[in-house]
């Protein structure tokens, strides 16, 4: 039977263990024998907690049949990104510099997981410290896409979109910088959300870049991620930006807009991010999302479009805050506290600066390393206001025009990456057109507001996924799901099955 649970949604899944169909302990060893199978192959996996997950499994066994009132996901397996502190599992962030640390406390996050009897599986790869848009940044090895295991499942979260895809977990936690969650999930035909700024704890996140970094639910289905949203979302005292006040009920918002549909709803297409010129957008993306408009238009939703003419300047302000804030938020593994700690060759008596630099130069990857440089040169005295001032100046003006265009509009949509997976090693060597790939994604994390992926359909040049991005105004995220679940409904629908049942490598376990 273990395929069979392996297959399930997190929703189903919920619904068979409150029934006493199946026990958290087969449902956790399904799962643990799939990664097991598969994931040798995948690397979607750093660490996989077998013997502590069961443990949990059967105590919530035993606390469901001592009449305890449990959570929807009480029982149901989840993998956490590896940039979330766990207490008693190893934490990487993807980095040789914090190899073996394993930190005494848990993330916020992983402590309401935990609250809400989720069981961890274990840690997922990601690029290291989150930076890269292909998991090939890991000091660890790159992840592979299910679909096609010599092309790349997105970053800086593939591990978690490829355990999704591969059937390794129903449900993960993410990240998103710029697009962290929302990629991956675009070319592994999975779901995944970046809530409002604050909407979720950022406490015992390994942080990036403070004002951007985001914690957020990925999963296959809309309603698993919003499920999971609820467990994983509200105010935080330990995070300073958390945000204080009423949270949208966004089971309630997918179950309804499942239910009753989008008619009368505004869609607003973002013109500079629609790429209907070709330029950088790849044809089947863009077929699958005007398809995708078609199936709106016909459920009674209008389609309007709105121009947001600073997003153009998105990418390059984004590469100028990001940097700067990550050489700030990285300056912290210095040798002397915790994790690698390397001394200079040839120096029998190093000073601390010295250990300091060998021990950067050889735990940092070439990525890091680069961000660190540009972040540095940005916040250099006699630069900061041409590059990180002038970089906050366009974050109003993006912040405006997403004010002026959903006056226009309940949601707008775009792509969310203007190509399918590209193939292992492709962009390495290439760092810019690495960065376009979240062209489409970094203008929500700019101005804080929610987005969501979810699969559009098979991109006709190779038949890989391709993904629609929605976003809705700040603390709207109720919207999204909404959108989403009716989307979502017409999507399948119009397959005719679930994107997932379409692949064709994602139940072999090996080539």
């Amino acid at each position: 039977m273990s395929d069979d649970l392996t297959r399930h949604t997190a929703a189903g899944l919920s619904g068979l263990l409150s029934s006493g169909e199946v026990s958290a302990v087969e449902v956790t060893r399904a799962h643990l024998d799939r990664i097991t199978a598969v994931d040798g192959d995948l690397n979607a996996f750093l660490h996989v907690a077998g013997e502590k997950a069961l443990a949990d499994a059967a105590a919530v066994d035993a606390a469901r049949a001592a009449g305890e009132q449990l959570g929807a996901l009480a029982g149901v397996p989840i993998a956490v990104k590896d940039v979330m502190t766990t207490e008693g599992l190893p934490t990487t962030a993807g980095s040789k510099i914090l190899e073996g640390w394993v930190p005494p406390y848990d993330a916020t996050v992983v402590r309401r997981l935990k609250e809400g009897r989720l069981v961890v599986l274990g840690k997922t790869n990601m690029d290291e410290f989150a930076m890269g848009s292909s998991t090939e940044h890991s000091a660890y090895g790159p992840t592979r896409n299910p679909w096609d295991r010599d092309r790349i499942p997105g970053g800086s979260g593939g591990g978690s979109a490829a355990a999704l895809a591969a059937f390794e977990a129903p449900l993960a936690t993410g990240t998103d910088t710029g697009g962290s969650i929302r990629q991956p999930a675009s070319v592994t035909g999975t779901v995944g959300v970046k809530p409002t700024y604050g909407a979720v704890s950022r406490y015992g996140l390994i942080a990036m870049a403070s004002s951007l970094d985001q914690a957020g639910p990925c999963a296959r289905t809309v309603l698993d991620a919003a499920l999971l949203h609820q467990v994983m979302a509200g105010h935080d005292p330990l995070d300073s930006t958390s945000l204080t006040g009423d949270y949208p009920d966004v089971v309630a918002a997918a179950q309804d807009g499942a239910k009753n549909g989008i008619a009368g709803l505004r869609v607003g297409v973002i013109r500079e991010l629609h790429g209907g010129d070709g330029s950088g957008y790849q044809a089947g993306v863009l077929a699958r999302f005007d398809e995708a408009l078609a199936l709106l238009t016909k459920a009674g939703a209008e389609i309007v479009e709105v121009s947001c003419p600073s997003f153009t300047a998105a990418l390059p302000a984004y590469y100028l805050i990001m940097p700067s804030e990550a050489s700030s938020n990285l300056a912290k593994f210095d040798a002397m506290r915790y994790g690698l700690r390397v001394g200079p060759k040839g120096v029998d008596a190093p000073s601390a600066e010295q250990v300091m630099a060998a021990t950067r130069a050889a735990g940092f990857g070439d990525e890091v390393k680069r961000r660190i440089i540009l972040g540095t040169y940005a916040l250099s005295s006699g630069y900061y206001d041409a590059y990180y001032g002038s970089a906050q100046k366009v974050r109003t003006l993006i912040q405006r025009d997403f004010t002026a265009a959903f006056a226009q509009a309940d949601v707008l949509v775009s792509p969310t990456s203007p190509t399918t997976a590209f193939p292992l090693g492709a962009k390495l060597d290439d760092p810019l057109s690495m960065y376009l790939q979240d062209v489409a994604t970094i203008p929500a994390n700019l101005a804080g507001i929610p987005g969501m992926s979810l699969p559009s359909g098979l991109a006709d040049e190779d038949g890989l996924p391709a993904g629609i991005q929605l976003l809705a105004p700040a603390q709207a995220d109720d919207r999204l799901y909404r959108v989403g679940a009716a989307l979502e409904a017409l999507l399948v629908e119009s397959w005719g099955s679930a994107l997932l049942d379409k692949a064709p490598n994602l139940l072999e376990a090996t080539r």
